[in-house]
C-alpha cells in the first residue's frame, strides 16, 4: 500500500464526495488539473476484480510514466480488457488503488469524469460517424460544453478550427477533411478514431488492438503515429501483433490471470521461460 494516497473509501461514499467536490468547482475537473509534476501518471496498485469466484485481475500493480509508450500483452482472459475498465472507471475494483497523477482517485469517479479528466480510449473496432466528414467527426469530438443550448448556436471559434487542422495533419487526414468518414479505409478510420480522442485533449490513451485488420502499410503509418504522439501524451498499446509491438516498445508489460507476469524491454520478456510458456509458445 503506497502511503501517499491512502486508501479509497466505500463506493458509495466515493460518489458523494465527488459529486461534493464537483458542486465546489461547479463543473467537471479538467486534465489541467491533474497534478503529473512527480511521479507516475497512472498507479495501479494490489487491484483486485472478481466475477462470481473468478479473478479477472489479482493484486494487480502497474505504474505508467508521464509521456510513456507501454505495450500490455498477454492471452485472452489474462485481465487485459478488465484492466482498461477498471481504469476508465466501467468496473469497480474490489480493492486496491488505481490514481491518475498524484491525487485523482479513479474508482471515486463515473466514466465520463475520468474522460473529461484526461483518460482517452480506444477499442477495437472504430466508432466514428460514418455519415459525417472526417472534420466534423473531430468538431463533434471537441471537448467543449455539450449541452443543447449552448451546441446548437455555437460556432467554431478560430482556435477551435486551428486546433481541428492540427490533429488532421497529426493523423495524417489533412486531404480528406471534406470526405464521409463512411468511405475512409479502416486503417483511416482507426487514425480518425484516434484523431478524435485528441481533440478531448487526453493526458492518457488507451488503446485496444489498434492494428487488428490493418494493411502492412497502415501498420507501419500506426506505429509511426504513436511514435509522434508519445511524449505529449502518455500511451498504453494492448496488442496481440508482436511485431507491431515489437517496433514500437519501450516497456511490454505482460499479463496473465489478472497478474503480472513479467516486464521490460520486448526482447526482455521473448526470453522468459514463463512468458513463452503461457504466451509466446515454444
Amino acid at each position: 500500500m503506497n502511503p501517499i494516497f491512502g486508501t479509497p473509501a466505500a463506493t458509495g461514499a466515493r460518489d458523494a464526495e465527488w459529486d461534493q467536490q464537483e458542486a465546489a468547482f461547479g463543473r467537471l475537473i479538467t486534465s489541467d488539473e491533474v497534478d503529473t509534476s512527480h511521479g507516475p501518471i497512472l498507479y495501479l496498485d494490489d487491484v483486485t476484480v472478481s466475477f462470481d469466484g473468478f479473478k479477472a485481475l489479482n493484486k494487480l500493480s502497474l505504474t505508467v510514466e508521464r509521456g510513456e509508450l507501454r505495450c500490455i500483452i498477454g492471452p485472452n482472459g489474462a485481465g487485459k480488457t478488465t484492466m482498461m475498465d477498471v481504469i476508465t472507471g466501467k468496473t469497480r475494483p474490489d480493492s486496491g488503488q488505481v490514481f491518475f497523477g498524484q491525487r485523482m482517485d479513479l474508482t471515486r469517479m463515473r466514466e465520463a469524469q475520468i474522460a473529461h479528466a484526461g483518460i482517452g480510449r480506444k477499442f477495437q473496432k472504430p466508432s466514428v460517424f460514418e455519415s459525417h466528414t472526417v472534420f466534423e467527426n473531430l468538431e463533434l469530438a471537441m471537448k467543449t460544453d455539450k449541452r443543447a443550448r449552448h451546441s446548437l448556436f455555437a460556432e467554431l471559434t478560430a482556435a477551435q478550427r486551428k486546433r481541428i487542422d492540427e490533429v488532421l495533419e497529426i493523423v495524417v487526414l489533412g486531404a480528406h477533411a471534406g470526405k464521409l468518414a463512411g468511405l475512409l479505409s479502416h486503417g483511416q478510420k482507426q487514425w480518425l478514431e484516434i484523431g478524435m480522442l485528441l481533440m478531448q485533449e487526453p493526458l492518457l490513451l488507451m488503446l485496444d488492438e489498434p492494428v487488428a485488420g490493418m494493411t502492412d502499410d497502415e501498420t507501419a503509418r500506426t506505429a509511426e503515429l504513436l511514435e509522434r504522439l508519445s511524449g505529449d501524451h502518455s500511451i498504453i498499446v494492448v496488442e496481440h501483433d508482436m511485431d507491431f509491438v515489437g517496433s514500437i516498445a519501450r516497456t511490454v508489460t505482460v499479463l496473465h490471470e489478472g497478474s503480472v507476469l513479467a516486464e521490460g524491454t520486448m526482447s526482455q520478456v521473448q526470453s522468459d521461460e514463463r512468458v513463452v510458456e503461457v504466451y509466446l509458445g515454444r
